[in-house]
């Protein structure tokens, strides 16, 4: 090989190189962006807090539903139970009332013993997950307190329930 192109050759294999050197460079690190800003100060105990009542997605679920005649509560509402449970175990000051509601079917003193039995089924199990009997009391409305008033299947399982109703935060 003459002389201009072994200058060519190791003049390309240096820039070669030294482009492979560049790739291969480490780029330090741009800092964590900082969190947002919270609404509210993160609660470092993990308990709630009354703040918790309007925020928190499961302890704004207020409303347990019940089939037809039953006074078991479906799976669906465990979670629920729980939040709620948490909530009477972090505030010894929290009350709650649970008002047992029920459909138009049946006599008034049928419905109102089946309404205080819903009642006494969610205050079971939020006294199994930890609240305290003292903090919740019971009340039945039977059919008295509709939440729809047409006379259908649809209608009537929107009355079926028992809604939480906190008295003390």
């Amino acid at each position: 090989m003459n002389k201009t192109v072994r200058v060519a050759l190791v003049a390309l294999l240096c820039v070669g190189a030294a482009a492979c050197t560049k790739k291969q460079e480490v780029k330090p690190q741009q800092p964590a962006p900082e969190p947002a800003a919270q609404t509210q100060a993160p609660v470092s105990n993990g308990k709630y807090t009354p703040a918790d009542l309007t925020t928190d997605a499961c302890l704004k679920q207020r409303v347990v539903y019940f089939d037809f005649n039953k006074t078991e509560i479906k799976p669906e509402f465990q979670q629920i139970m729980a939040c709620h449970a948490k909530y009477l175990q972090d505030r010894p000051t929290a009350q709650m009332r649970l008002e047992g509601n029920t459909d138009e079917r049946g006599t008034r003193e049928y419905n109102l013993g089946l309404g205080e039995r819903r009642g006494n089924a969610v205050s079971s199990a939020l006294q199994a997950d930890g609240a305290s009997a003292s903090q919740i009391s019971v009340i039945s409305y039977g059919k008295e307190k509709p939440v729809c008033r047409e006379h259908n299947e649809d209608c009537w399982s929107k009355n079926r329930r028992v809604e939480i109703v906190y008295t003390a935060e």
